[in-house]
Formats: C-alpha cells, sequence, structure tokens
C-alpha cells in the first residue's frame, strides 16, 4: 500500500498523474472510459480542493487507504459564511479520491465584450456586482478527471449565465420580459414597425389586449435563474465533451451545488448526493436522488421510444429476475415505463435479454454498468466489453429547489449539510440532523472552527473505526467504504457577511 502511494505521488508531482486509476469493482460504474484518452495532457491536475491549502506532504497522507485520515480546514482558514469542510478518501476502491468540492465567493455583473465567451476569467478582486456564493461537492466515478474539471468550472458558467440577465436580477420587483432584444433588453413586439398591421391583417389574431395580455405566462426572476443554473449544468456536460478531444478527462461525477443570491439559496442536485437544511432541530430536505430506481420510467421510456440504443442486447421491461430460456410460453410478472405496479404478461423470445435496470437499492445499475443516472461526463462510457453507449440514458440537468433565507429567522445552529453519498449510504437525515444539532449545542458559538468540527463528527460516524473485519459503526454494522465529503454551512452566515 505504501509503496503504491509512493508511486502515485512521485506521478503527481511529476504532472502524469493518471485521473483514470480505479479498480473496476468502482461503486458508480464498471464500463471502459479511457478509450483514445492516451498520451493526451490531463485537463486539471490532481489536487484536493485549493481552499484545503495542502502540502505535498499532506496530499499524499490524504491518499492513505489503510487510515483514511480525515482532512479537514486548518485553523484560521475561513471559508465563506464560516462554512466548515471535512473529506475522507475512500477504503481501497479506487487509488485517489475521486470526490471534489469548490466553495466560491463571485460577483455577477454584465459581462465585458472582451470576456464574454470565456469561464476561465477570475473576478481578479473586483467585487463590483451582485454578490454570489456558491458551494460544490462532485462525486466522481471511473477516474476523477470530470470531477476536477467540473469543481473548477461549474461556478464560473453559473456566475456567466446570471451576468447574461444581471440587468433584471437589478431590477427584481419586475417580472423578466418575455423576449430580449439581440443586444439583450427588453424588447417591445408591439413597438415595431408594421406589427400593428400585421396583427390586423391576421384574421386568427386575438384582438381583445385583457384576453391577448392573460395568454401571456408570467415568468417570476426565481424561475429564470433556475433555468440559467439547469442550462449551466448542460453548458458544462458539452464543455467536457468538447474538451475531451484534447485533453484527457476521465470518468463522470455527480453534481450538487448550493448558490446564494439575493436573499435565495438554490440547490441543484444531479446524482446521488445529498443535501439537507437542519433549522430548529429539524429536516428540510432539499435533493431528491437519481439513481435507475428513483428514474426507472423516464429510462424505460427511452429504451421503449428509442429500441436501437439497447443494442439488441438489452429489454426495456423489468422483471423481478432473470428469465430462463426453459419457461418461454410462461406468464410472469413485469413493468414497463407505463407502469408503477405490475402485472403477468406470457414470456416471449425478446424478453430474455439483459434488463435495462437490473438489482435493487445501491446495487440497481443501469445495463449493468452504472448506478447513477444524472451526472457530468461519462460519455465514453459504455456496456463492458461491447459497443453500446450508456450516456444517451444519463441526464445532465439538474433538479432545482429553492429555500428562501430572507423570510425565515436562523439561529447560529441552523445549516445546510451537503455531502456526497459516501456519508448518506450508511447514515440517515434523521441521524444527521440528531448529530448535528446535538454537537453544535455542545460547541461554543464563538468558536470559528465549530461547523468544521461539527463535518468533522459527521464524516467519521459514517467511516467508522477499522476494526478487524474492516470499517465498522458503533453498531458493529459496516461503515460507508466510499470517499467523504461533508460541508456544514451555517444559515445564519449570510448575515454575518452582509
Amino acid at each position: 500500500m505504501i509503496s503504491k502511494v509512493k508511486n502515485a505521488m512521485s506521478n503527481w508531482v511529476g504532472g502524469m498523474m493518471p485521473h483514470g486509476h480505479h479498480h473496476h469493482h468502482n461503486h458508480h460504474s464498471g464500463g471502459g472510459q479511457n478509450c483514445g484518452q492516451e498520451g493526451l495532457p490531463h485537463r486539471f491536475p490532481y489536487g484536493r480542493p485549493d481552499f484545503l491549502d495542502l502540502t505535498p506532504e499532506l496530499l499524499q497522507y490524504s491518499t492513505e487507504h489503510a487510515s483514511r485520515p480525515v482532512i479537514a480546514l486548518k485553523r484560521g482558514t475561513r471559508l465563506p459564511w464560516g462554512t466548515g469542510y471535512a473529506e475522507a478518501i475512500n477504503a481501497g476502491k479506487s487509488m485517489l479520491n475521486e470526490d471534489q468540492a469548490s466553495c466560491e465567493k463571485l460577483f455577477v455583473r454584465k459581462p465585458s465584450s472582451k470576456h464574454r465567451n470565456s469561464t476561465l476569467v477570475d473576478d481578479n478582486g473586483d467585487n463590483t456586482g451582485i454578490p454570489l456564493h456558491f458551494w460544490g461537492v462532485y462525486d466522481g466515478h471511473a477516474g476523477s478527471g470530470a470531477a476536477i474539471m467540473a469543481s473548477k468550472l461549474l461556478h464560473r458558467i453559473i456566475r456567466d449565465g446570471l451576468g447574461e440577465i444581471c440587468h433584471l436580477l437589478e431590477n427584481p420587483n419586475s417580472a423578466p420580459p418575455i423576449c430580449l432584444a439581440k443586444n439583450g433588453s427588453p424588447f417591445q413586439a408591439d413597438a415595431k414597425k408594421g406589427a400593428a398591421q400585421e396583427a390586423a391583417e391576421d384574421t386568427d389574431a386575438v384582438c381583445d389586449a385583457s384576453v391577448r395580455f392573460y395568454m401571456e405566462k408570467v415568468v417570476s426572476l426565481e424561475s429564470l435563474v433556475m433555468g440559467v443554473i439547469e442550462t449551466a449544468f448542460k453548458q458544462m456536460d458539452d464543455l467536457i465533451e468538447k474538451e475531451k478531444t484534447s485533453y484527457a478527462i476521465s470518468g463522470g461525477c455527480c453534481a450538487l451545488a448550493a448558490i446564494y443570491l439575493m436573499g435565495k439559496l438554490y440547490v441543484a442536485n444531479a446524482g446521488d448526493s445529498r443535501a439537507i437544511i437542519i433549522r430548529n432541530s429539524e429536516v428540510i430536505p432539499m435533493t431528491n436522488e437519481f439513481t435507475p430506481e428513483s428514474e426507472r420510467q423516464r429510462l424505460q421510456y427511452l429504451g421503449f421510444l428509442r429500441p436501437e440504443l439497447l443494442g439488441n442486447e438489452f429489454t426495456h421491461i423489468e422483471f423481478p429476475r432473470r428469465i430462463q430460456h426453459s419457461e418461454l410460453g410462461k406468464k410472469m410478472l413485469y413493468r414497463d415505463h407505463t407502469m408503477t405496479g405490475w402485472a403477468y404478461k406470457t414470456i416471449v423470445e425478446d424478453d430474455l435479454k439483459f434488463p435495462l435496470i437490473y438489482g435493487e437499492g445501491k446495487k440497481a445499475r443501469v445495463m449493468a454498468t452504472i448506478g447513477v443516472t444524472r451526472g457530468l461526463g461519462d460519455h465514453d462510457l459504455k456496456v463492458y466489453n461491447s459497443n453500446i453507449y450508456i450516456k444517451p440514458f444519463l441526464s445532465c440537468v439538474p433538479e432545482v429547489m429553492v429555500y428562501n433565507l430572507d423570510e425565515n429567522k436562523h439561529g447560529p445552529d441552523d445549516v445546510l449539510v451537503m455531502g456526497t453519498d459516501g456519508l448518506w449510504d450508511v447514515t440517515t437525515d434523521k441521524e444527521v440532523a440528531e448529530a448535528v444539532s446535538t454537537y453544535l449545542s455542545r460547541c461554543d458559538p464563538s468558536d470559528p472552527m465549530r461547523y468544521t468540527l461539527a463535518a468533522q463528527e459527521l464524516l467519521m460516524r459514517s467511516r467508522g473505526v477499522l476494526k478487524e473485519r474492516g470499517w465498522r459503526l458503533p453498531n458493529d454494522k459496516l461503515g460507508s467504504g466510499d470517499d467523504i465529503t461533508v460541508f456544514v454551512i451555517p444559515l445564519a452566515g449570510h448575515e454575518s457577511e452582509t
């Protein structure tokens, strides 16, 4: 183990750390990813989040699978809002920690023509504009390349997207105009030359002005911000695909982001990471998980509409177990994309194909390969030993939930907890809330490390303690063997920075 870590670190120091190093029993996917990537430079070198400011020695220490050290913020390091953070590597599933994280304060402003198409522009100390706070956790699989790239760029893409509607954000009391002119300013359709005459000539046009007004859908500024975030995830995914032609960007990643803008917290999730708000010791879920089970009907419907994507190897129909050839002609329980319940059907030859979705719970897989159905990357992911691409079944679009911070009072123990599935696989929402509330109630409210210490507490509860039979929880059940990443974000933090 030690020699493997040293060898990995020497490669990293030389700029050659392979993002794609992973064992094939990877929790999320087991298909081939790195075809055609050999010899290409990495888009970003491997490392841990910049805010940890790890020395090369600490970076090497963080890769120790045997001890799985807890890596947390240094005392004296302050993230926006006094955010707490902790992480730990997996128990040997992959050589590197494939989780990544980012925490940024940015400023939304109308883009200059010089930087309009660049996502690499830093704010460079320019604190003009609308403040934007961002937290992101990225759970990589089949390599860390996509997670690293998303952690470096997604927040900038969101910032730039919001910059395009900056003039609308500056007037929050006005509903966004339905149409914008080419220069981005509101477009008045009825002021266009000849518009009135064209309407008069159209016999099907609605003449009553009040009826025409009510036919227009009113779009809120909140839903416009949600659309910018959703679009940014798609742009991030497209950018990974585009840059794979020039760089080695391995694998894919689940992406969970929290964006604070103008009094509201937008939580966007694509994958099986999770976020909860703990307020007055009560849990407010801010995410849903996207897995083969939760998205079964969407996946089956796509397989039904486009059977060519199944490669003549899979069936979109689900059965409780694999069908034997001797069972042809018999009736068996099944369900398809139209059903939430089960019914019986007569088994035909086509039903002998492998099910598109197979397995239960954390063992459920799409095409026997991947255990999450939303995320970024995975453009090269194929079914093992085949030419069947899985990407068409995976969505990069997040679900966005909104929490209005300004409408609620928050005490020092009210927090947003964000974590990769390494935290949640062995810990329920309620258990996390109880642990955080209990820990913070005993912690000095003036201690700037209290939220990082709470994050450490959560991490260690999910990781457990190394015993003869592996990592174990206090109840002797197996602890999480996955990479674990945790943010604990105080909801009253924005008030102290305002």
